[in-house]
């Protein structure tokens, strides 16, 4: 044996190992002092300094519900202005889209392939707006006595917007007890973001399939925050507000990587104890791997098919139920498909959106239409993957100006032209069209279009978070449909396998070597000793 051969198997043997179990178990602590933090202010509701049944102004029998609003800004002033500026009220924010330029778009213009679009029908859709009177296109955005301040601040439970009301609550002897209301507002609870946010687009967990009444019920099981058996949170404890602007977005109609929340903000960028699951954040968003299926408690709508909506049975619109009351069919709606336990497709997302308006034209030789699209790819080095719930749908469009079609879908009255009234499509699709004042050819079809929901609720407890096997693998994993990158277990690349056989192959050359040295030294040295 020459006199280099013991420091080689020394270093082979001994040294080596040594310094890689160091490198894979030398991992930084994670940095738990932010959600620390947060678990110890938690428990500390707000509390109100005041006492607003004492205050004067809130004492009389209100009888006028712009009333409330100019008592609560007597006090809170300038509390209007910042609520005039916020999306929560204008239903649109200011956005440069690349290929748009500057845009003003929301909730106020953009079409969705649930109930199509608020315009001509402000009267139903305004039940969830944070305002008062916003029936048609003269209501007034600059006048601070149109805010509902207790759509958000009522803490009694018993505020609660009217149907077909046009954003005004019940009044009269069977209105809400205002006075006390006014004596018990306080910080927003789930309750009052649940009122709009669970119940949106018809009904409870209808669009969002994560947000849903069960949220304020339910065990850690279905959301490890806001489980009644674990951390209780609430909804503003996240989504926090400064100058009436919340913290989050909803991408079905915001555009802009701004304001957005993100599990970093508490749980820091490197939460877990193995650096491979730190690293993976890089490039795939935390809700990926910890919300392995949404619509946890009650079913989702999936698919929602206008073009079968207005039919009757003796002369009269119908609707049927599924065993557990979920509409599967109405005649002012059209077909639904629901799902429970439903596992999120996948995106490459990078915080910015774009959205098909209704003045843009449809390629009808396209699968579907993209009603927003959510922007990313792997080479993006902002794009995370992200869970997204896919609102499937067929809804209207005009088959000669080729562009979709804003249907007037509400009236307080039968005769004009309101589809869930008159069960008229033709009617509703005119009235729609004229009521935004853009052209309408009288020729209609339906057309495939898809939305996407990004999936951001229904968090697991760590036990129960996507498996490493259901990704890696050939076999139709979560990530099948996102094919610009190479993922170990489910890809084969010739370069990245002879490299991989390679490694195994020296590995074994390694491994005999040091066999047939430690042999040949062990010869080596009976030889001598029997001389």
């Amino acid at each position: 044996m020459n006199k280099f051969t013991k420091p080689i198997t020394f270093f082979l043997a001994i040294v080596a190992p040594l310094l890689i179990v160091t490198l894979v178990l030398r991992q930084p602590a994670p940095d738990n002092s932010l959600l620390d933090r947060v678990r110890a202010e938690h428990p500390e509701r707000h509390k109100s300094a005041v006492d607003h049944s004492k205050f004067e102004v809130l004492q009389k029998d209100f009888t006028n519900p712009h009333e409330i609003t100019a008592a609560c800004l007597s006090c809170h002033t300038g509390r209007g202005e910042e609520l005039l500026h916020s999306a929560h009220f204008n239903w649109e924010r200011e956005a440069f889209i690349p290929g748009r330029g500057v845009t003003y778009l929301g909730k106020k213009n953009l079409l969705n392939n649930f109930c199509t679009g608020v315009q001509s029908n402000e009267g139903s859709c305004m039940k969830c707006h944070a305002g008062y009177g916003w029936s048609d296109t003269t209501f007034d955005f600059k006048n601070p006595y149109n805010i509902d301040c207790l759509i958000c601040h009522d803490n009694t439970g018993t505020y609660k917007k009217a149907s077909g009301g046009s954003g005004y609550p019940v009044m009269g002897p069977n209105g809400p007890d205002f006075k006390a209301i006014t004596a018990s507002v306080g910080f927003p609870k789930s309750e009052n973001c649940g009122t709009c946010h669970f119940e949106g687009g018809g009904g409870n967990n209808v669009k969002h399939g994560d947000l849903e009444l069960a949220l304020l019920t339910a065990g850690r099981d279905v959301d490890v925050h806001m489980g009644v058996d674990g951390m209780n949170m609430e909804c503003v404890d996240c989504h926090t507000a400064e100058n009436h602007v919340m913290k989050g977005r909803y991408y079905g109609v915001s555009s802009t990587n701004t304001q957005r929340l993100h599990c970093e903000d508490c749980h820091t960028s490197v939460p877990h104890t193995e650096s491979i699951l730190n690293e993976h954040s890089i490039k795939v968003a935390c809700q990926t791997c910890h919300i392995p299926v949404y619509a946890k408690v009650n079913a989702t709508k999936m698919y929602w098919d206008w073009s079968t909506a207005t039919r009757k049975k003796d002369g009269k619109g119908y609707e049927t139920l599924d065993k557990d009351g979920n509409v599967l069919y109405a005649s002012i709606k059209g077909d639904f498909v629901w799902e429970k336990f439903v596992k999120p497709e996948y995106l490459w997302f990078n915080g910015t959106a774009d959205h098909h308006l209704i003045t843009d034209r449809v390629d009808t030789t396209s699968a579907f239409i993209r009603l927003n699209t959510m922007n990313g790819d792997y080479s993006d080095r902002n794009s995370k993957i992200v869970p997204v719930k896919v609102h499937r749908g067929k809804q209207p469009y005009d088959t000669h100006n080729l562009t979709l079609i804003q249907a007037k879908l509400w009236d307080s009255e039968p005769g004009k032209g309101a589809l869930w009234v008159d069960l008229d499509w033709e009617k509703s699709l005119e009235e729609g069209m004229k009521y935004v004042n853009l052209p309408y050819s009288g020729h209609y079809d339906f057309i495939d279009t898809e939305m996407y929901l990004p999936v951001n609720h229904m968090v697991s407890p760590k036990t129960n978070v996507v498996t490493c096997r259901e990704c890696h693998t050939r076999d139709n994993g979560r990530l099948a449909g996102l094919t610009d990158f190479y993922m170990p277990g489910r890809d084969r690349n010739k370069f990245v396998d002879i490299a991989g056989q390679l490694m195994l192959l020296l590995s074994f050359l390694g491994a005999a070597s040091h066999a047939a040295l430690r042999y040949q030294a062990a010869r080596k040295r009976n030889t001598t000793a029997n001389h």
